[in-house]
Order: C-alpha cells, then structure tokens, then sequence
C-alpha cells in the first residue's frame, strides 16, 4: 500500500521511530533507530505487514534494503522481525557477499539465523542476488578452497532441503568437510551414505 513517506522524525526509540508526516505520526520499525535523530527530515521507503493480530509499518533507508528486506522475508523460516533484526547489522554488502558466496558461517552470526535457516537463505536467495562490481572485488577470489567451499555449503543446502535435520547435518559435516568432492551433487551423494549409517 506504501512505497515511502516524507516527513519528519518526532520520536526515536529503541525498536522504533514515529515519522510525522501532514500532521500524522507513523509508527515505523526501523533496523537502527538510532540512525535517525528527532526533528530530522527524512524519506523512508515502507512495508507494510499486515497480519490477523496486526498491522506493522516497516522502515528503510533506501529501495535496495527495503528490496533486500522483501527477499529475506520471502524465505521459509524468516519472519518480518528476523529480516530486520538481520538488516539492523548494517553490513548490506557482506550480507549480499555472504549469500552469493554460500557462507553459512557469515549468516549464522545474525540473530535468529541458525545454520539450516542460513542454508536455506543461500538456497532461496543465491540466484537472486546481483553483486555490483565493488561488492565482486571485495569478494573472496573463487580459488580451489573457494570452489570447495561453495559445493560443500550447496551440498549441505540440499541435504537440509530434503528434510534432515541440523543435529544430523552437524553430526556428518566432520566428516564431509574432510572429503575433497567436485560438487554439490558429490557432497549429496556422501551425506546421503553416510547419513544412512
């Protein structure tokens, strides 16, 4: 229903910010809400989130994190307050890094993002996610180890997709991570023996 809103920001708390705007205050949650300072003019772009219980108003600096918001949200696993509380690390180009890259390890520092919701993350969004030429020059170079580690986290992936587990994913990775395979369907193929054992 709402892109953005214009107006000044009258209040700052520690999970949100109220936008006044011709005289109405908008209650917005916001990642940061100490980014904004009261009596600044200030265009947020919006989602709005609506629910049996609720009706919540989403805040965002700019179109590709309310876009970046909407792809998280769109994940099986991440609910509105999760996507926030994600993008409230402010680290946007990491995050977009992250998820191009297959690394679990840098998603799972988020709140709430255990390793089978990053790894579902990476399965959902990996497709979607158009690095920029800075963000691909910051990007670890894709040398041997990269490769093995980006088939390795698809692997996983797909194991987590077929149903199994992160207490049976975490009891095979050991042993997975010791296997020198050439791609995903290998790492699969594996975790599936030795999951049967």
């Amino acid at each position: 229903m709402y892109e953005y809103m214009s107006g000044v920001v009258t209040i700052v708390k520690p999970t949100f910010i109220v936008l006044e705007v011709n005289g109405i205050g908008y209650k917005l949650l916001v990642g940061n809400p100490y980014a904004f300072k009261v009596d600044e003019s200030v265009t947020i772009y919006v989602e709005q989130v609506i629910r049996d219980t609720e009706q919540v108003l989403y805040g965002f600096s700019n179109e590709a994190e309310k876009a970046l918001f909407d792809q998280l949200t769109s994940v099986a696993g991440i609910g509105p307050k999760s996507g926030l509380a994600i993008l409230a690390a402010n680290d946007h180009d990491g995050l977009t890094i992250a998820i191009a890259n297959g690394d679990v390890k840098f998603l799972t520092k988020f709140p709430g993002v255990g390793k089978k919701t990053a790894q579902q993350i990476i399965l959902d969004l990996k497709d979607k996610i158009v690095l920029s030429d800075t963000q691909k020059s910051t990007s670890p170079a894709a040398d041997d180890t990269g490769v093995h580690d980006e088939n390795f986290t698809d692997g996983l992936a797909a194991l987590a997709a077929l149903g199994y587990s992160v207490k049976e994913l975490d009891r095979i990775t050991p042993k997975l991570e010791k296997l020198e395979l050439n791609g995903p369907d290998e790492y699969v193929r594996a975790g599936l023996k030795l999951l049967s054992h």
